[in-house]
């Protein structure tokens, strides 16, 4: 009887062996754990690599505006918008490289105190992210994908990529865009902001801001937005001289696809890319705004087909 025991738990330790074997064949990626060390401490982010062997490009994906970390989440959004995204680039057999920006996730240690941030320093660190990629000697082409600010961050940082990607990057300057948020606020809101954008966008601080507008103006953040204002995407994607890809949903509620039409028409060598139902995190909406916005707590659906099928053409060409 014993011996039958044996026999069975050693014929059940074999087939564990054999089912974890024959489903780590069915995983068409890997991930690594990479950190880029800074002077003012660690960036830390993943790499998620085709299973095939050899050369293959890479995406170096940047997140958007707020503390989104790399995954494309943070404490009110879950969708893993950014993770999905790498995920199928690796399936087709695409790398890329994506990492939580300095005060956000694992990167906490390397954030400043808000009155020191600047938006240079998320444009370093992108630089300094296209610098270790090429360093590594592992893969055959860089492309920049910036997402929302990130493609504003990319679209400055990426002269040494071979490519860029912009998705739902904004086609005016910040400024200008706040107003036009503003704008739908009751009347007083814009009067009262109106002047504090105009002195920050000159590069002049303001001392006094008043409580109903301490969220958005308090002076600790001033001067990251002296920062932001400086940057006009159509002065910035005009500079490139690269191939550029534009790629703008017609769901997204947060930017329009004139932003995109913008961003083509001050870079005309560019491809402009439309996208029909999809949102501002790469997910599919026939509905209403409340359906488009149930999208972004909701990890399980996918990444838009069409927008992986055309990043995934678009790179390697």
């Amino acid at each position: 009887m014993k011996k039958n025991v044996f026999i069975f738990s050693l014929l059940f330790v074999s087939s564990l062996f054999l089912f974890a074997k024959q489903n780590q064949l069915l995983v068409p990626y890997k991930e690594e754990a990479v950190v880029l060390k800074t002077a003012t401490g660690e960036i830390h982010g993943t790499l998620t690599l085709p299973s095939e062997t050899g050369k293959t490009p890479i995406a170096l994906i940047i997140a958007g505006s707020g503390p989104t970390d790399r995954n494309g989440n943070n404490m009110q959004m879950q969708n893993n918008s950014l993770q999905l995204l790498a995920e199928k680039l690796a399936e087709n057999k695409i790398a890329s490289l994506r990492f939580d920006k300095r005060g956000i996730g694992e990167s906490r240690g390397a954030g400043f105190k808000e009155e020191d941030l600047r938006i240079e320093h998320y444009m370093d660190d992108v630089r300094a992210w296209i610098k270790w990629i090429k360093e590594q000697n592992r893969f055959s082409s860089l492309t920049v994908v910036g997402h929302s600010e990130g493609a504003l961050i990319g679209m400055v940082a990426a002269g040494e990529a071979d490519k860029f990607i912009s998705i739902a990057g904004t086609g005016l300057p910040a400024d200008e865009i706040l107003k036009q948020q503003l704008g739908k606020q009751p009347p007083y809101i814009l009067e009262m902001s109106n002047p504090i954008i105009d002195s920050l966008k000159k590069g002049i601080p303001v001392k006094e801001v008043n409580p109903l507008l301490n969220t958005l103006f308090r002076p600790s953040v001033q001067p990251y937005l002296i920062s932001w204002f400086k940057y006009d995407p159509r002065k910035e994607i005009g500079k490139l001289k690269i191939p550029v890809l534009i790629v703008q949903g017609t769901k997204d509620i947060q930017v329009s696809t004139e932003d995109a039409r913008l961003l083509h028409k001050a870079n005309p060598k560019s491809k402009l890319l439309i996208i029909e139902n999809m949102n501002h995190i790469f997910k599919n909406v026939t509905g209403n705004e409340q359906e488009n916005l149930s999208t972004y707590n909701n990890k399980n659906l996918p990444v838009n087909d069409r927008l992986v099928k055309e990043i995934c053409s678009f790179i390697p060409e």
